[in-house]
């Protein structure tokens, strides 16, 4: 099978979130890097294509523009098939749009846009291409998160009553200075309206919902600069109303100190409740009302088909980060490639929720911790 062939924005000199992608991308032989736009300096980008991802000058392209326009020109059987956008967050949509316009499916690093406004352009735009769009909440490719969003829909746990979601940082405990990544984070021109609930908060959101499948009716946050002269927020908590009644909690900070990336998701149900922390990522915790506990392993015969599928090693091998990364370019691939057996993976809609989710989380802080609604208004209402 030929491999799909994809483009790169972002990820020049400085960068991190770049190479995760190219790497995750190309982990299962599925797609191969051919051409990219690595930074807004034209010199730069075309030096980061030949220095950082050995590529030829001719594919190494000055500009997104000049990319998408250079690579509809090529033979198609040369030709990028997508694109990956690893740039800060204001950037997102304009490359998007750009690259549904020429014809080009798209997978994008989250949050999906700069605003809700542009997220919500972006998804019709979307609909009336035809084309594929994936969203890069790369937590959800985890095997027993999938076993865990599985366990809920089957029953096992039971009605949901409670849901907690914590993701701590403590990498923006002081101020930024020299650090490049930190800079665009906490750039209200670039980030958005949001910090850490932009950078971190929108994950937990993501993950909550993926495994609960539940919807969020109302919300209260409480959001806080704890560093002084930081225009956005570094530290939060959000309460939850859910329906069917089920109550939650998501807090997250990038100023915990000692913490790394400290992600962890509890689901309390009548029947049972599951336990996930990234630092265990092959674990999941189930605790049942009337037999002992059992913990459910990756690779261990008698988990899901859904997990197993996440899963590439046997049990006792570690699979984290860059496996999971690596699930959603696997499935967003095999659906390019018309393959039926490819999993669920974040899209467009997922990206407007997120979207809606932050720009909330904000305007209640912004109240005083007053509960806003969540639902989405209706069309024409």
């Amino acid at each position: 099978m030929a491999k799909l062939r994809f483009g790169l924005v972002g990820g020049g000199y400085g960068a991190f979130i770049g190479q995760v992608h190219r790497m995750a991308a190309e982990l299962d032989g599925l797609a191969e890097l051919v051409c990219g736009a690595f930074s807004s300096d034209p010199e730069r980008s075309q030096s980061a294509g030949a220095q950082l991802y050995k590529l030829p000058k001719a594919r190494s392209y000055p500009s997104f523009e000049a990319m998408f326009a250079g690579e509809q020109q090529l033979p198609a059987l040369q030709r990028m098939d997508f694109v990956i956008i690893a740039t800060p967050n204001h950037m997102h949509y304009p490359i998007a749009r750009a690259a549904l316009d020429s014809g080009f499916h798209v997978m994008c690093d989250k949050p999906v846009t700069f605003s809700l406004s542009e997220a919500l352009a972006l998804q019709q735009q979307i609909q009336n291409s035809g084309l594929t769009f994936g969203l890069t909440h790369n937590y959800t490719g985890y095997a027993m998160v999938r076993e865990a969003r599985q366990l809920v829909r089957s029953g096992v746990i039971g009605e949901i009553r409670r849901v907690n979601c914590e993701y701590l940082q403590g990498w923006l405990a002081q101020a930024e200075h020299d650090n490049k990544q930190a800079q665009w984070r906490t750039d209200p021109n670039r980030a958005g309206v949001a910090g850490c609930f932009g950078d971190i908060g929108s994950h937990a959101e993501n993950l909550l919902s993926f495994v609960t499948g539940l919807q969020i009716e109302e919300l209260c946050a409480d959001l806080t600069t704890f560093v002084d002269g930081r225009e956005l927020d570094d530290d939060g908590n959000v309460l939850l109303r859910m329906q069917g009644g089920a109550k939650g909690t998501i807090s997250a900070s990038q100023i915990a100190l000692g913490k790394e990336n400290d992600l962890r998701l509890q689901v309390f149900g009548t029947k049972a409740s599951l336990e996930w922390q990234q630092s265990d990522a092959n674990s999941l915790i189930v605790r049942y009302s009337d037999k002992p506990m059992a913990v459910h392993r990756s690779g261990w015969a008698g988990t899901s088909a859904v997990s197993v599928a996440a899963t590439r090693l046997p049990a006792g091998h570690p699979e984290g980060y860059l496996e999971a990364f690596a699930q959603l370019y696997k499935d967003f691939c095999l659906t390019l490639l018309g393959d039926e057996s490819a999993e669920v993976f974040p899209t467009i809609d997922d990206g407007v929720r997120g979207m809606r989710f932050i720009e909330q989380v904000v305007a209640s802080s912004k109240a005083g911790g007053q509960w806003v609604s969540f639902v989405a208004p209706k069309k024409g209402g």
